[in-house]
């Protein structure tokens, strides 16, 4: 359970972190981005594996940079589905792919940092 809180927060702050360098705005405040991130987390855990797998031929054919357009269409659809709940972001092709690229980031960062913690629980 802890194990799951840590990686929900590590999911926020990195969301935190795309929408202020790249300016995206989102509705509601800390709360709304709470949810948000638990919305990432979800997306991530159901969609990323079966999209890696049916476009595997493609990261293969262009050395794993198709995963950033995966990236991409991740980051848009949760902002898709926080539209349904009413905590969503609207987002340009731009703005959903650098912010892929930094929420990617700031996670890898994050887990790093907290690596030891993760593996012990």
């Amino acid at each position: 359970m802890t194990k799951f809180i840590l990686r929900w927060i590590i999911n926020a702050l990195a969301l935190y972190a795309a929408f202020f360098i790249v300016k995206i705005e989102y509705q509601g405040g800390w709360i709304s981005l709470i949810w948000l991130a638990l919305i990432f987390g979800l997306i991530n855990a159901l969609l990323r594996p079966l999209l890696k797998l049916l476009t595997c031929p493609l990261i293969i054919l262009t050395l794993g940079l198709f995963t950033l357009l995966i990236n991409t269409f991740l980051f848009w659809a949760t902002g898709q589905v926080g539209d349904w709940f009413g905590i969503g972001f609207d987002v340009t092709f731009g703005q959903a792919f650098w912010g892929g690229v930094i929420t990617s980031l700031v996670s890898i960062v994050l887990s790093l940092i907290l690596k030891d913690e993760l593996k012990k629980r």
